[in-house]
């Protein structure tokens, strides 16, 4: 018998929401972006050189760091890109979680988490969130090796107040703090603005969301220059041509289309918003979602009853196993017309549950 198999590196992966490929389909499970790109982007397409594509890129991708650092009023060297937030995520905790101390996040937040922490063996904690899903400041005071915090945090869409978060950043200051800002765009405020107060805190953002550009996979990170130098002298160990000629043009030309972005995130919101209403009305319950998503729980009808019966209408939400979240669905916020069936098929499933 071979002995390859016992060196095998053995982890539980992250397991991303189904990607169903059905003609007449609502897709509400993976809190993609319900509108096209800016329109800049379709004019990079039309313009784009394929000859270009036998160079290599650009591996410092300067075009799209400069338009991140325009756009947040930052210095080129406070911006990291990668290839979407969790390749930036990835290369951050490779980076900086190098202690015996175990690096805190809550116990429910994005799961890719705990699946790095395990890749790259790093100790960590999982602090467990309040009965409202809110992270308790408190419970990470204590000696450890970093912390992650997701605000607004997924799957829950709870977003913590910066004063909660400075008062984390205050009792860690000997230790790297990542605040991941995937749905920032949808919620109130930014924490930014603590890069420059703090030099131990990096602030990770995705354009999956609120970009329109999942299918892309551009991210970014952005800190103190010597937090940045770090990550890049990290990065170009194992990969020195990071992102490709077409995602650096498309990234920066969608960033730069403020008018936009402000216009479709609007929309968006007012579509959330009309959707929180119409699933109290049906007996759900929920945080306030700050996000592009939705966290509900019909106090009657199981979640996954109500996952399942969307399912056979082709409308695809997400479940989750796990014990203290497996009565909740998060929705993601689609069209007007996509959210209005959603509620017209619950409304059918909740009333045929008796």
């Amino acid at each position: 018998m071979s002995s390859w198999r016992d060196n095998l590196r053995k982890i539980e992966p992250y397991v991303p929401g189904e990607q169903p490929d059905l003609a007449d389909m609502i897709k509400l499970n993976t809190n993609e972006n319900p509108y096209p790109p800016a329109p800049g982007v379709r004019k990079v397409l039309d313009r784009y050189d394929e000859s270009m594509l036998r160079l290599y890129p650009d591996p410092n991708s300067s075009l799209l760091v400069q338009a991140v650092a325009d756009y947040n009023k930052v210095d080129a060297d406070q911006v990291f890109v990668g290839v979407g937030s969790d390749d930036v995520l990835a290369i951050a905790f490779m980076t900086f979680f190098n202690s015996e101390e175990p690096i805190l996040f809550p116990d429910i937040t994005y799961s890719f988490y705990d699946v790095w922490a395990e890749l790259f063996k790093i100790p960590y904690r999982q602090m467990p969130l309040n009965d409202a899903f809110e992270v308790i400041p408190s419970d990470y005071y204590g000696k450890n090796g970093g912390v992650v915090l997701a605000n607004p945090n997924a799957p829950t869409g709870v977003a913590q107040s910066l004063i909660a978060l400075e008062d984390i950043i205050l009792h860690n200051q000997d230790v790297v703090v990542i605040i991941d800002e995937a749905y920032v765009d949808f919620s109130t405020e930014t924490a930014l603005r603590l890069i420059d107060k703090y030099e131990n805190v990096l602030i990770v953002q995705t354009y999956s969301k609120s970009r329109s550009l999942a299918g892309m996979r551009i991210g970014h990170a952005m800190g103190n220059s010597e937090l940045i130098a770090a990550m890049n002298d990290v990065r170009f160990s194992f990969n020195s041509y990071p992102m490709t000629r077409l995602s650096v043009e498309i990234g920066a030309e969608a960033i730069r289309d403020v008018s936009y972005f402000e216009e479709t995130k609007k929309k968006i919101i007012a579509t959330r918003e009309w959707t929180k209403q119409e699933l109290m009305r049906l007996g759900f319950s929920f945080g306030d979602s700050m996000t592009n998503f939705i966290f509900a729980s019909h106090y009657r009808v199981p979640a996954e009853v109500i996952f399942e019966k969307l399912k056979e209408k082709h409308i695809f939400v997400r479940h989750f196993s796990k014990e203290r979240i497996c009565n909740y669905l998060r929705i993601s916020i689609g069209t007007d017309e996509e959210m209005k069936r959603l509620i017209e098929e619950m409304e059918a499933i909740i009333g045929s549950e008796k």
